[in-house]
């Protein structure tokens, strides 16, 4: 089983910006890397992911999405997401 994370972002978003350090937590806690990817520089995701709003956190087991979260994640919401997964 495969687990990916990614967040989308764009740059001046300013709930990206908080985001930011919360998935770097998260990361170094749960050893995951999670993935942040510029939605306005790789378009294509917008519509793979149906993306309306940034942050957006995908979390995928398996090529499979199993959570989403628009807006800022809070760590410890973000992390017992993550958890049910690894």
């Amino acid at each position: 089983m495969v687990v990916n994370v990614f967040c989308f972002y764009q740059p001046g978003c300013m709930g990206c910006m908080e985001q930011s350090p919360i998935n770097r937590e998260v990361s170094q806690e749960l050893h995951i890397k999670i993935e942040e990817i510029d939605a306005k520089k790789n378009p294509h995701y917008i519509k793979q992911y149906s993306l309306k709003a940034t942050p957006t956190i995908i979390i995928e087991m398996d090529g499979a999405v199993k959570e989403r979260f628009e807006g800022v994640v809070h760590r410890e919401q973000l992390e017992k997401a993550i958890k049910k997964y690894l």
